[in-house]
């Protein structure tokens, strides 16, 4: 690894070898030589007799081996990209080299190869994310019926269960997913389009046959393993197509970073705690601190994504007529660290998911604490059907409830609630009949219900449609 000059932590830290290779430069050349011999093949089907099954297998012959040192030096001189590569090909190919990217624009090879690689990289973010929403089941089924504190604006609420609260956030990756598999559907290539997406130079190659022609962009189409291409365009694809993609990563950002956030903020409470390693260092200064460092990587990385994600929709807005090449660098920036960011994300997701330590004692503790207030609507009900008034008895409740709260909050000691309410003659109850009203299962609702239901009709189908799809763990680099 070089120590002098700038490498992006997207590589070196976060991404994995997989989504590292979908946007490397091997991808990218040899997609653009696949794409070269579609071509060809296509215009030699259609009846181009100047192609030969002699240039096609030479094409063939030299896809994979890149000869990268003549196509640098090629563009030193032309400063050309595309045109170096052909040039460089041609090289290899002497054979060939005459009817290399014949008819195309240079936009052939960039903006199909773009679409091919979104959609590889789409593909391992569904394998991640299909694999993150059935880690979060696991869990859920496992925790559906254990009470624990809910929050509403952060301040203590009625009772859910740890299940339930993460059926929460694993509906919002069910979201993810549907949209991305949506946008997946919709992914075409662009074909073969010319210039300004006319088509222009086919009908001067076949003699304006307008029937071969409308045969062109469909058989590419197969060649490259896609449905279709886009119907109409200029010289590029439309740029909303990049919006839409990072839109989708953006979406799985937002929902990691609700979850890490959420996690956080449970482990401050010490109710639930993100993977530690033997080994692992939580503070330089402060050697008892286990920070959720993986939690705070995701929300770090997901914010990113979520930002970026505004670069596409830009540069689609701002792209004049037929194209500009403002696009470009930007481009060729904002979509491949998206997917990479995204990739590093679920990465992370993955890992903490699967080694979430749930601590149980502290989650009951927590509840119990809080209870007493949470109960007060049940015991107002057994006294009005013992005969008393509810409007009196809420507020007498309401009352003692103040009591007990500053006798936490500003004397520091226990909850003394049941206490007040055994001692106060106009509730008529015990101390050990209240108590036998802090069963916590008792007040969470239909969460464990719920959570089955969810499962079982929305979440296991969609699972068993795609059980081939899931990765077997995740590796963090740091």
């Amino acid at each position: 690894m070089a120590t002098d000059s700038y490498s992006s932590p997207l590589s070196e830290r976060y991404a994995s070898k997989e989504m590292q290779y979908i946007f490397s430069q091997d991808m990218k050349f040899r997609t653009w030589r696949r794409l070269w011999i579609a071509l060809a093949e296509t215009e030699k089907e259609l009846g181009l007799t100047a192609i030969t099954d002699e240039m096609i297998e030479e094409l063939k012959a030299h896809k994979d081996d890149i000869n990268y040192d003549v196509a640098r030096q090629r563009e030193k001189e032309v400063r050309h990209d595309v045109m170096s590569h052909v040039y460089a090909y041609g090289v290899q190919c002497p054979k060939a080299k005459g009817i290399i990217h014949l008819g195309a624009t240079s936009c052939y090879v960039g903006d199909n190869t773009d679409i091919i690689v979104m959609n590889e990289a789409l593909k391992l973010v569904r394998r991640k994310l299909v694999s993150a929403i059935d880690e979060l089941a696991s869990f859920a089924e496992k925790y559906k019926d254990m009470p624990t504190l809910a929050f509403t604006h952060f301040q203590p609420a009625q009772p859910t269960t740890v299940g339930k609260r993460a059926t929460l956030w694993l509906n919002e990756f069910m979201m993810d997913l549907e949209d991305l598999e949506y946008v997946m559907g919709t992914l075409k290539l662009l074909g073969s389009k010319g210039t300004t997406g006319t088509q222009a130079s086919f009908l001067e190659l076949f003699h304006g046959d307008q029937e071969t022609i409308d045969k062109i962009d469909p058989m590419i189409a197969e060649k490259m393993g896609f449905k279709a291409c886009y119907p109409v365009s200029g010289q590029t694809y439309s740029r909303k197509v990049d919006t839409r993609v990072c839109n989708v990563l953006a979406g799985i950002a937002a929902s990691a970073h609700k979850m890490s956030n959420d996690i956080r903020l449970l482990q401050h409470l010490k109710e639930v705690e993100e993977p530690f390693e033997k080994n692992q260092i939580g503070s330089s200064a402060m050697a008892y601190k286990r920070n959720p460092m993986r939690s705070e990587r995701i929300a770090s990385l997901s914010r990113y994504v979520m930002i970026d994600a505004l670069n596409p929709a830009i540069t689609s807005a701002t792209q004049w007529f037929e194209r500009t090449l403002d696009d470009s660098a930007n481009k060729r920036i904002s979509v491949a660290e998206a997917f990479l960011a995204t990739d590093g994300i679920l990465d992370l997701v993955l890992n903490v998911v699967d080694g979430l330590v749930v601590n149980d004692k502290v989650i009951t503790k927590h509840l119990l604490s809080e209870l007493p207030f949470m109960a007060t609507e049940n015991i107002i009900m057994d006294c009005v059907n013992a005969g008393g008034d509810r409007q009196v008895l809420h507020e007498e409740i309401r009352q003692l409830s103040m009591k007990a709260g500053a006798h936490v909050k500003k004397e520091g000691l226990e909850n003394n609630l049941l206490e007040l309410i055994a001692e106060d003659d106009m509730f008529g109850l015990t101390k050990e009949q209240l108590e036998a009203r802090m069963n916590p299962a008792d007040y969470v609702g239909r969460s464990p219900i719920q959570v089955d239901k969810y499962l079982k009709e929305f979440v296991k189908p969609v699972l068993d449609a795609r059980k081939d799809l899931k990765v077997e763990g995740s590796e963090i680099k740091v």
